[in-house]
C-alpha cells in the first residue's frame, strides 16, 4: 500500500495592519462609524472578526486608529495651508482651496470623515462621537491659533474675534464636506469658498 504524501504547507499569509487599518479608514469613511458592521470591516479587511479583535481590540479603538491615519494622510492639508508663509487671508484662501480639492478627490469618498464620520450615535457610542468632534476642534483651534498671530503681527485688527472666525471657517469647511458628500463638484466648491472669503476682515 502506498504511503500517503504529505503536501507541504505553504508560508501562511502575512497580515499587513496598515493595508486593513487604510482599508477600514474608508469604509468608515463612506458609511461612517454606525453604518459600518464588523462583518463589513473583516471583509474590507480581509480579516476574521478574532483577528480584527487581536489586532485592534474593538471596533471603537479600530475607528480611533482609522481618524490617526486619517488625520496624518488626509486632513494634513489643514496643517499645510496654515503653516505656509505669507499673509494670513491668503493661508485662510489656500486652506478653503485644498479642501475643495480633497473633498472631491474621485479615488477616495467625497467629503470629511471627521466632518461626518459619526454626527450622531447611539448612547453607547458617545465615546466615538467625542473622538470625532475632538479633531473636529482641533482644526477648529488651529485656525484660531493662525488667526491670533495675524493679529499680533497686526495683519488683522487688534479687536478681531478671532475664534468666532475661526468658527465661520470651520463651519464652512465642514458645509463643504457635506456639499461634496451629496455631490457637489471641486468647482462649485470653490465658488463656496471664494463667496466665504467676502466675509474676510
Amino acid at each position: 500500500m502506498k504511503k500517503a504524501v504529505r503536501r507541504p504547507r505553504g508560508r501562511p499569509r502575512i497580515f499587513d495592519k496598515a493595508k486593513a487599518l487604510e482599508r477600514a479608514m474608508v469604509l468608515f469613511w463612506r458609511q461612517g462609524y454606525e453604518g459600518t458592521a464588523i462583518a463589513q470591516l473583516t471583509k474590507a479587511m480581509h480579516i476574521t472578526a478574532p483577528s480584527l479583535y487581536a489586532a485592534f481590540g474593538s471596533k471603537e479603538q479600530l475607528y480611533s486608529d482609522v481618524l490617526e491615519l486619517y488625520l496624518s494622510t488626509h486632513a494634513d492639508f489643514l496643517t499645510r495651508a496654515l503653516e505656509a508663509p505669507g499673509a494670513v487671508r491668503d493661508a485662510i484662501g489656500q486652506l478653503l482651496t485644498a479642501a475643495a480639492q480633497q473633498f472631491t478627490r474621485n479615488e477616495w469618498p467625497s467629503g470629511c470623515l471627521a466632518a461626518s464620520g459619526s454626527l450622531h450615535c447611539a448612547q453607547e457610542n458617545r465615546s466615538v462621537a467625542k473622538a470625532t468632534a475632538a479633531l473636529r476642534r482641533m482644526g477648529q483651534d488651529a485656525i484660531a491659533s493662525r488667526l491670533a498671530l495675524a493679529v499680533r503681527g497686526q495683519e488683522l485688527p487688534f479687536d478681531t474675534d478671532t475664534e468666532g472666525l475661526a468658527a465661520f471657517y470651520a463651519a464652512i469647511i465642514q458645509g463643504m464636506s457635506v456639499q461634496a458628500i451629496d455631490g457637489a463638484s471641486y468647482e462649485q466648491l470653490l465658488r463656496i469658498g471664494a463667496l466665504a472669503m467676502a466675509a474676510w476682515p
